[in-house]
């Protein structure tokens, strides 16, 4: 048995950094068997460990990533991601992204397909017609387009398809809550900030404690009193700043407080397109514009756009009214213009 499974099993002392990279590398030479990956997910599924032993993991996948392409820190942008779990609701957080993105923010979504739920934001994109960018030069054009974009997996380890294939035939959705809760750590991309929901099925404390010594980026963590992983209307709200300032968001602060999940609960599979169209037009009812446009607001300010979270509400309520994101999702969806055939001239 490897010495990161036995450390994870024993819990007594933190799993260090040389170990997961022994892990890594036995796994590379096929040294660690189907068995042993099953014992970590479970294990890692079951009980997250201390965020000591999480940063060794992250770091011992960060010094593997191949060596990235020349590329500038994308300055007052904003990556968007939550932990999933909690209470159902429609894709909040993707609403959100568009929204802020029609209101001038610079917005790029990272996600998976569903683990917990029944629709994952690439679920839902995928639905749409909007297709995951590539590559960082891939992301950087769709942004300067758009001014959003939706990043697919090249933006996460690639230890993470090897234990998967060895994991195989056994799927990763048992494995969701372990995934889902360190994945928002995971993406590799030069924002400026990252706006990351909390679901009360995520260790909230371990979380922040990660945030505070990631260096990379600004990390605000959200939770709330209901338990989902979304800035709500109706719910007060916690922003953990760092691990020494919060900002309470309480009922009525900045929108109405009325509401309840029955105006947020999500659309059958089949009919999620069109629903999700109308929570961006303004058409799902006032709580669903409330929540997008709370979530947008703190894009807005994570990412430096605005610096108070009244004008920046008004700018997100205005996107949606104008149409502006709306009209931001089409554009995203529409086929790419046909490149004219090179003439050859003699």
């Amino acid at each position: 048995m490897h010495d990161a499974l036995t450390g994870l099993l024993e819990s007594q002392a933190p799993v260090g950094l040389a170990t997961w990279r022994s892990w890594w590398d036995q796994l590379a030479d096929r040294q660690i068997d189907q068995a042993q990956v099953l014992a970590l997910l479970a294990s890692l599924t079951s009980q997250l460990p201390d965020h000591q032993t999480l940063r060794h993991l992250l770091d011992s996948l960060t010094e593997r990533r191949p060596a990235p392409a020349a590329t500038t820190p994308w300055e007052g942008t904003v990556n968007v991601v939550g932990t999933g779990g909690g209470p159902r609701t429609f894709n909040i957080s993707t609403a959100s992204a568009f929204v802020a993105a029609a209101a001038g923010v610079k917005v790029v979504k990272t996600g998976s397909r569903a683990y917990t739920s029944s629709l994952g934001s690439v679920d839902l994109l995928e639905r749409l017609g909007i297709r995951l960018t590539s590559s960082h030069a891939h992301t950087e054009d769709t942004l300067a387009a758009h001014g959003i974009a939706f990043a697919g997996p090249y933006v996460y380890p690639p230890q993470l398809t090897r234990l998967a294939r060895t994991a195989a035939p056994h799927g990763m959705k048992p494995f969701g809550r372990f995934l889902n809760a360190l994945g928002p750590f995971l993406a590799d991309l030069p924002v400026t900030a990252q706006v990351t929901g909390v679901s009360a099925t995520a260790p909230l404390d371990t979380l922040r404690a990660l945030a505070a010594t990631t260096t990379t980026r600004r990390i605000w963590l959200v939770s709330n009193d209901t338990g989902a992983d979304e800035l709500l209307p109706f719910a007060t709200n916690t922003v953990h700043e760092d691990t020494t300032r919060t900002r309470t968001i309480r009922p009525g602060e900045l929108t109405p407080g009325d509401g309840s999940f029955g105006d947020l609960r999500p659309a059958d599979p089949a009919d999620a397109p069109a629903h999700f169209r109308s929570v961006l037009s303004g058409t799902a009812g006032r709580v669903a514009t409330r929540t997008v446009c709370l979530g947008a607001a703190a894009l807005l300010v994570a990412s430096g756009t605005r610096r108070d979270w009244p004008s920046a509400v008004a700018v997100a309520e205005a996107a949606v009214r104008s149409g502006a994101a709306h009209d931001l999702a089409l554009r995203l969806a529409a086929p790419a213009a046909p490149r004219p055939l090179a003439v050859a001239h003699a």
